[in-house]
């Protein structure tokens, strides 16, 4: 937008705190190859577009804002002549995108001194070339720092979500091959008993009855109902009685692994009269093996299972072969990232999922989205561990307005409201030294609002703390990039 030429004078520039040391030759130079223009309320420009000027406020007032997700957030306004805007990074040259990174508008008719960005950049280098070497070197090197210790972050939560997967796999796989390694001694056990029965002048009337009972108790433990444990202590007393009176030797042994499998008195009682007594005791003791092998074959149907469904939370929390902008639930990303957790988490804090499942997929990029979960459960996770390591962690999401919420609640000490307004600054960290890096936050700061155009919010008090996401339900028309931040 342009504004109204008006008369530059040197004298009234000189007044101005960035010109004030500049010799009057120098000030004679910015006037002819500047002007001074006054703007009438409303845009001068605008964020994204080509920074083609920089702008020093004369006098009048001034707003700056930035476009964050559909709404315009004030980040200045001010009145206080000499303050500047625009192409600021012109001195840099084509190293750099030269676009407006904030928009600008005035509320009341406003001069400013205007140069072209070529210009200033010109003037710059000329200047003060030790200058543009010194804030060159800080703006490189600033965002190499940043990039390296981005790198060091994601690497580090790489490390703690290795570790808690193979801990988490550890357990299954351990439990699959101890119960594998019992199971192959029941089968032997089993085919010696069979071996006895068969020895004895048994018809095959009855052996075929053994082979129908076997087959109705395996099917029995398929379908045993879960017992609370004084449930489950009394019958093992009653069975163990039953067995006693019965002459089975070791009923004390057998009796528990009878009441797992859901037999109880009732069915003995069946055992019994389909057999004779005295191949009772092998009968029993057939039996028992039997119960063992299919509870040991579902030990290991569990066992594999959980592994299973480990790998597939992996793959889905990396977003394997998956296209990088897609439909998303984030229910299924907020699982997969809980999973991956599980270790880290422990047992002492209580997870309490509090989902809206009727809500709709969204266009995202669910691999950054995962890691934003990942950044701000293991935020939640240290601040109840600060606090004794006992707490509750709770997730919820829910429709509010017309944008996708995803809350993280936790009851540790809150945020001190002193720092609140710091915590998505780069490096700001109040973990101790060598155990943050202070770009948890600001990384997922940029991947809600610059990436998904979305919000990410802190409302915090001592033992209830909320960080919430709000991701829009429909992607921008112009969504077409694919790097990732």
């Amino acid at each position: 937008m342009s504004g109204q030429l008006m008369p530059c004078s040197p004298q009234e520039i000189s007044s101005l705190f960035l010109f004030e040391k500049l010799t009057p030759e120098q000030l004679g130079r910015l006037c002819s190859e500047g002007r001074v223009e006054q703007f009438e309320p409303g845009p001068v420009y605008t964020e994204g577009e080509p920074a083609t000027c920089f702008y020093v406020m004369v006098e009048g007032t001034v707003v700056l804002y930035r476009r964050v997700g559909g709404d315009d957030v004030e980040v200045t306004r001010t009145s206080q002549p000499g303050v500047y805007s625009g192409a600021m990074q012109a001195y840099i040259g084509d190293r750099v995108r030269q676009v407006y990174n904030n928009s600008m508008r005035v509320t009341e008719p406003t001069r400013f001194f205007v140069l072209p960005a070529d210009t200033f950049a010109a003037i710059m280098q000329e200047w003060f070339p030790m200058a543009v070497h010194l804030l060159e070197g800080l703006f490189f090197g600033s965002k190499s720092t940043q990039r390296a210790i981005g790198q060091r972050e994601r690497l580090l939560a790489l490390g703690s979500l290795s570790a808690g997967l193979t801990h988490e796999l550890n357990n299954p796989a351990a439990a699959a091959v101890r119960a594998t390694a019992t199971l192959r001694e029941r089968v032997g056990k089993m085919r010696h008993k069979l071996a006895v029965i068969a020895q004895g002048s048994y018809s095959p009337e009855v052996m075929a009855n053994l082979i129908d009972i076997q087959e109705r108790t395996a099917e029995r433990v398929a379908k045993a109902p879960t017992l609370s444990p004084l449930e489950a202590s009394d019958r093992e007393d009653t069975v163990t009685d039953w067995l006693d009176d019965h002459d089975i030797q070791d009923g004390w042994r057998i009796a528990p692994t009878f009441v797992q499998a859901g037999l109880d008195v009732d069915w003995l009682d069946q055992i019994a009269a389909a057999v004779d007594e005295e191949i009772l005791p092998n009968a029993i003791g057939w039996l028992n093996y039997t119960v063992e092998t299919e509870l040991l074959m579902d030990e290991i149907n569990d066992s594999t299972t959980r592994i299973s469904h480990l790998v597939d939370a992996a793959k889905q929390y990396s977003q394997l072969d998956r296209a990088p902008f897609q439909n998303a639930d984030v229910h299924e990303l907020l699982d997969s990232t809980l999973l991956m957790l599980g270790g880290k988490i422990g047992p002492r804090i209580e997870v309490v999922k509090d989902y809206d499942r009727t809500l709709p997929r969204i266009p995202a990029y669910p691999a950054e989205l995962n890691q934003v979960w990942t950044n701000l459960i293991d935020n939640a996770v240290s601040a109840i561990n600060s606090v004794g390591g006992e707490g509750t962690l709770t997730v919820r999401t829910a429709l509010e307005h017309d944008m996708l919420l995803v809350e993280f609640r936790d009851t540790g000490p809150g945020v001190p409201k002193e720092i609140r307004g710091r915590i998505f600054d780069p490096f700001f960290t109040t973990k101790p030294v060598g155990e943050g890096t202070g770009l948890g936050l600001d990384i997922s700061w940029r991947i809600v609002v610059n990436k998904h155009h979305g919000t990410l919010q802190v409302e915090s008090e001592p033992g209830d703390t909320r960080f919430q996401v709000l991701l829009p339900l429909t992607a921008p028309a112009d969504e077409t990039s694919e790097e990732p931040v």
